[in-house]
């Protein structure tokens, strides 16, 4: 079902905007032509008992009373008692056997209160929407010349989404670069004859170029840079936590703005660190894994595991049909190393995090893809952090400081498995102890220039929407489905 006007008030010229607000609404088939009431009512005649399983979230239980309002009339009266005694709700997280048993031997009872808070939810978005969106047509038809102004939409989503838009390309535009210079050392590594090392100087940025030159000229006075300092320390990179439905979507592709034609468009430009997917295409890929078994529900906010949660009987699935890589990760957790505590995340009360939850044979593409990620993640929740251990060498050139630095892993623990997770090893500077000279190469000065914010991509619009309770996670990949604006 949908919610709407009344026809009377659909008449743009001759109902004022404000109406909208105090006029009744009324709930309609969404898609008249499949007649979808009439035949949930034929299935529902000489029934008894009605058992609904709608999605476990609050549009699902605002569907169920969606079904019930349908069949209410056609199915058998009780002999006793009111017919919402018959009526019965299945509550699970997985199309799997033992969720479906479970949820058919513990049946409760549908939340009317959580139908209702969807209903006063869309009330809300028609009133303020078509209102507003009525209002500023009329207030900016014919005041620019090349501005579309047929349907100016407005949606309480769409708008403050495109307002962290708009603010980052007007801190772009408005940006105006400053030269600033960088004191570049490079010097040949221990032994003689080997690799040129590039220092970075401590100073950072110099944004007087005279001040620059005389650092500069104080620097080529020397033929040897002295090591005055070597130090180590161990860092750690954090496993994530258990995967819920704003993470999946961050997984999707950038957003990109640019100026055309004095029309701000947005572009998709896919992320290094991502799938290539929209949100749109994530969840649309999620859903089909869910309804196929392979996959957990997947919207839900929680990121934290149930402390009943069976991780060993996901293991042993993936370990013995996971596939190559998934196999033999989950067979190391199972054999060797163990499960390590996940890191404890928010429990939203809804659903448990996106877990696997059957081996993904026969999955291809984008479905592919999405399973994948899902199995690494959760197979990442178990793992230990990445360890990793950062030498730095501190050396000094004519007076002046600067610093190298090398990192080279330990554990990568859970990037093993998260592989574009890991951390990036560099040059181990072996032979640079303290006291040592090395000879300088080349020391000039560089100039650049300071730049200007980048465009958001889709991932920071979503921790955005996320950090100011903008949409929920069904609603978050259709306000970002913007196109012209």
């Amino acid at each position: 079902m949908s919610v709407d006007f009344p026809g009377k008030y659909n008449s743009w010229d001759r109902v004022e905007p404000s109406e909208l607000f105090t006029c009744p609404t009324e709930k309609k088939e969404a898609s008249p032509g499949m007649k979808m009431e009439a035949y949930l009512a034929s299935e529902a005649k000489n029934c008894s008992i009605l058992v609904l399983w709608l999605d476990c979230d609050k549009e699902g239980e605002n569907i169920c009373f969606e079904v019930i309002n349908a069949v209410r009339s056609s199915m058998l009266a009780p002999s006793r008692g009111d017919f919402m005694d018959n009526v019965y709700r299945a509550r699970f997280s997985a199309i799997s056997e033992k969720e479906i048993k479970q949820a058919m031997a513990q049946l409760a009872r549908p939340n009317l209160n959580e139908s209702l808070s969807v209903d006063a939810r869309q009330e809300l978005d028609l009133r303020i929407g078509c209102s507003f969106t009525r209002f500023q047509t009329r207030y900016f038809q014919d005041k620019y010349g090349d501005l579309d102004s047929t349907c100016i939409s407005f949606g309480p989503c769409q708008t403050p989404t495109l307002a962290f838009c708009v603010n980052r390309h007007d801190q772009i535009v408005q940006f105006k670069p400053e030269p600033y210079w960088v004191l570049a050392v490079e010097v040949e590594s221990s032994g003689g004859g080997g690799r040129g090392v590039r220092l970075e100087h401590e100073r950072e940025r110099i944004f007087d170029k005279e001040v620059a030159q005389l650092f500069l000229a104080r620097v080529k006075k020397a033929d040897t840079a002295r090591v005055v300092g070597v130090s180590s320390k161990e860092g750690r990179k954090e496993k994530p936590m258990a995967l819920h439905t704003v993470e999946l979507l961050k997984v999707g592709a950038a957003v990109k703005f640019r100026n055309t034609s004095r029309l701000i468009k947005l572009k998709f430009q896919v992320a290094s660190s991502s799938l290539g997917l929209s949100p749109t295409q994530c969840m649309s890929c999620a859903e089909h894994l869910y309804t196929r078994g392979f996959i957990s529900y997947p919207r839900t906010e929680t990121s934290s595991y149930p402390k009943d949660f069976d991780f060993h009987s996901i293991l042993r699935q993936l370990a013995s049909a996971g596939g190559p890589r998934h196999s033999q990760v989950a067979t190391q957790i199972l054999q060797t190393d163990g499960i390590v505590q996940p890191k404890h995340g928010e429990d939203k009360g809804d659903h448990p995090p996106i877990t696997p939850m059957a081996p993904g044979a026969g999955l291809s593409g984008d479905h592919a893809r999405i399973y994948d990620y899902v199995v690494s993640h959760f197979l990442a929740t178990l793992m230990r952090p990445c360890r990793y251990l950062t030498r730095t060498v501190s050396l000094e050139v004519g007076g002046e400081a600067f610093s190298v630095q090398s990192r080279q892993v330990v554990d990568p623990g859970f990037t093993s498995v998260m592989t574009w997770q890991a951390v990036s090893e560099e040059e181990c500077l072996e032979g640079m102890r303290e006291g040592a000279t090395l000879p300088v190469r080349e020391a000039k000065l560089q100039e650049k220039e300071t730049s200007p914010p980048g465009y958001l991509t889709e991932s920071e619009l979503i921790s955005q929407m996320e950090k100011y309770g903008i949409g929920t996670d069904a609603s978050i990949p259709v306000s970002l489905r913007l196109n012209d604006i």
